[in-house]
């Protein structure tokens, strides 16, 4: 059995890397969509052919692509006859969701001893992680949907709804990153919000869209708040799109997600994405309408995204720590220092029989090897160990910093 847990270990490893793969493609297909639309619509011009006018079509628009001249039209209810063949825009969706959830179940929830828990944030067990990260992907979209189905169907009460949703995002962020490691707690609150898209298009979106095929295909008249019930989801999909992007993405960044104040890093970093998709949606209507751009918006992200990066710069004296002054120690007694360090904190993970991530360092020549990915890792992004579950120290990491600096 022992012999064949590192060949288990190489095949786990193909499955993540062909799951990350199949996500990352149909989440691509599904945003790409997603942007195509939302660009179509307002792009849309009025026909000037009397007969497109009389089918009921409400825009048009000429493009040239690939070598080929496309000329899409928009109906405002529903063509008066439905053509032989048309084309659904869903499998995009339910295809990043249900890879997203294999991932998130692969790597977190059948590991949550070690992804789920940082024991120094919030000490419990695996189970109780696990099901309360599925919790938090169920009770999102719950109280989401009932906030659209109450207030989101009052007239003009878009504004107040998607504040009401923003807030309720910054309170799930904020307990997120209480109970749960910051990597865990960032990836949980963009999987969170990925539920409620995909769920709009489950729930709300196609099954509307098909309750006006039915109507068409019956002869009888469309109810137009299938339409519009699905349009309001659909644009909340439009802002969440890129917020949900940085949280799936984040976990390459320990520099965010193990701030102390994590919780408004995400936040803030997520109302950025909202705001640059806020303005690029504003810029094709002033462009169509030949007004100036509404450069506020892209302003206001970038001044966002600055404001958060100078916050969480790295102090250089913190990260450089040097020895007391009464102290003179030669690179090879730094070196042994940090071997010791590295030997109780780290080399369980990275020895010759588990080289985590193909990285050994259980000799003084390997740690040396690696020293660039140690000092980054360890000592200015503090993402490593994972969660900290050997406990490492300040001072463990400034005896890997002072041994660095000395290279």
């Amino acid at each position: 059995m022992l012999e064949a847990s590192p060949l288990l270990t190489y095949a786990l490893d193909w499955v993540n890397l062909l799951l990350r793969w199949t996500h990352v493609i149909v989440a691509i297909a599904w945003a790409g969509a997603s942007f195509y639309f939302v660009w179509l619509d307002n792009h849309l011009t009025p026909p000037t052919d009397p007969k497109l006018k009389e089918q009921g079509v409400s825009g048009e628009l000429w493009a040239v692509h690939g070598g080929g001249f496309y000329n899409p039209q928009k109906y405002l209810g529903a063509p008066k006859a439905l053509p032989k063949h048309l084309h659904w825009f869903y499998w995009e969706s339910y295809s990043t969701w249900l890879t997203g959830f294999a991932l998130f179940t692969v790597m977190y929830l059948f590991n949550a001893g070690t992804f789920l828990i940082d024991k120094n944030r919030f000490d419990w067990s695996p189970v109780a992680a696990a099901h309360t990260a599925l919790g938090f992907l169920l009770g999102f979209w719950l109280i989401y949907d009932v906030l659209c189905r109450t207030v989101g169907r009052r007239p003009g009460s878009e504004r107040l709804l998607g504040a009401l949703v923003a807030a309720v995002i910054v309170g799930a962020s904020w307990l997120a990153c209480q109970l749960f490691a910051g990597r865990a707690a960032f990836l949980l609150v963009g999987a969170m919000v990925a539920t409620a898209m995909s769920a709009n298009v489950f729930f709300w979106i196609i099954p509307g869209q098909r309750k006006v095929v039915a109507a068409m295909q019956a002869g009888q008249p469309v109810d137009p708040v299938h339409g519009q019930r699905g349009k309001q989801r659909s644009v909340h999909n439009t802002y969440f799109t890129l917020p949900v992007l940085f949280a799936m993405l984040s976990n390459h960044y320990g520099w965010a997600y193990s701030h102390d104040h994590n919780w408004l890093v995400l936040a803030l970093i997520m109302l950025a994405g909202a705001l640059i998709r806020q303005f690029f949606v504003a810029r094709h209507k002033t462009e169509m309408a030949g007004q100036r751009a509404p450069w506020g918006w892209a302003i206001a992200s970038v001044a966002i995204l600055l404001g958060v990066a100078v916050w969480l710069a790295p102090s250089p004296t913190a990260s450089s720590a040097s020895a007391p002054a009464s102290t003179v120690e030669t690179p090879a007694q730094r070196l042994a220092q940090a071997q010791a360090v590295v030997q109780q904190r780290c080399v369980m993970c990275h020895n010759a029989q588990l080289a985590s991530k193909g990285v050994r360092l259980d000799s003084p020549e390997a740690l040396t090897q690696h020293a660039q990915a140690v000092y980054q890792q360890a000592v200015v992004l503090k993402a490593m160990p994972l969660n900290n579950a050997t406990q490492i120290t300040d001072a463990e990491r400034a005896v890997l910093a002072r041994w660095f600096t000395s290279l």
